[in-house]
């Protein structure tokens, strides 16, 4: 098989991320794969289901590209713990396939995983509080969802591909089911929101994800020497209570909503999911900005930045 210089392919271009790196990578060989094999706009592409191993195979066959960039993932956190064998497939096998292709025909592969890798406990710093998670702490999944993204990353360092993989958190655009799409639709319908205020994170917009995986794919991992694991997400860090009051207040200064409810924090016990979540979701971005000069803004102008966004588009 002839493997086409520079050519990327993007798995799961329909997703929150995926429809970012359409506009990042634009003006770049790029082949696009979804699972029905359609994009969101009805354009056909290749069609590449995670969830099916021939299918995968034909898309990586097909495309014959020398970057694999997988924005496809199974990330229904709670529905993961019924459905155990389809998260782990999407997640954990069909990753490891992506990486054995990888490693046979010389190709590079750029992933992304997740801050439910780790328990969310933290880890005590020097004054006592919890630092920061860094990509070698120790990895301790709490559900079906963050063992099969642990073990993903796992199966593509063991396929020996050249590989990347970027763990973010909380993410987030204008499009797609996120937390921002559900706030700003409550707060239409509802004059309170009771919003956990016990779980510590921050909000990355998928913009920016996919904006700094578009800088860094012209240098493979193996010829630059800067492959592994690295957190990619934005700078500072709030509960979610503290990002929904935000979301409320931009979105009632902008008018994308009438007025602004008010929200009430709640703990997490008062807010019972099938999937347990971690309490502290803060990760290091150090290492990215040593590998590539990189460091992403604070959270709150990423939440600007897709306020704004949603008020040039004006009314859905």
């Amino acid at each position: 098989m002839n493997i086409s210089p520079d050519r990327v392919l993007l798995l799961g271009a329909n997703g929150q991320v995926g429809r970012e790196l359409q506009r990042a990578l634009a003006g770049r060989d790029v082949v696009f794969a979804t699972r029905a094999g359609t994009l969101a706009d009805g354009t056909p592409c290749l069609a590449g289901d995670l969830a099916d191993a021939a299918s995968l195979a034909r898309a990586l066959d097909e495309a014959g590209a020398e970057t694999i960039v997988n924005a496809a993932a199974y990330t229904a956190v709670d529905r993961a713990e019924d459905e155990p064998e389809l998260a782990d497939r999407i997640n954990h096998r069909a990753v490891g396939e992506i990486g054995a292709w990888a490693a046979a025909h010389d190709a590079h592969v750029v992933h992304y995983s997740t801050d439910y890798v780790f328990d969310g406990h933290g880890i005590p710093g020097a004054d006592g509080s919890p630092r920061a998670y860094r990509e070698d702490d120790a990895t301790a999944p709490l559900g079906t969802y963050g063992r099969s993204k642990l073990a993903g990353e796992q199966a593509l360092a063991a396929s020996g591909a050249s590989h990347r993989i970027f763990r973010t958190a909380w993410v987030y655009a204008s499009h797609g089911h996120n937390f921002l799409r559900t706030m700003l639709r409550l707060a239409a319908e509802r004059e309170e929101l009771r919003v956990v205020a016990d779980q510590i994170g921050a909000p990355t917009p998928a913009r920016w994800i996919a904006d700094v995986t578009a800088g860094v794919t012209t240098s493979s991992p193996a010829s630059s020497g800067l492959g592994g694991v690295f957190n990619l997400v934005a700078a500072g860090r709030c509960s979610w209570y503290d990002f929904a009051s935000a979301i409320v207040e931009g979105a009632a200064a902008r008018e994308l909503i009438a007025r602004a409810p008010r929200v009430v924090p709640i703990a997490t016990a008062d807010f019972p999911t099938r999937a347990r979540r971690p309490a502290w979701s803060v990760l290091d971005g150090a290492r990215l900005e040593a590998a590539f000069g990189l460091q992403l803004p604070d959270w709150r102008a990423g939440l600007d930045q897709v306020l704004d966004e949603l008020a040039a588009a004006g009314p859905a």
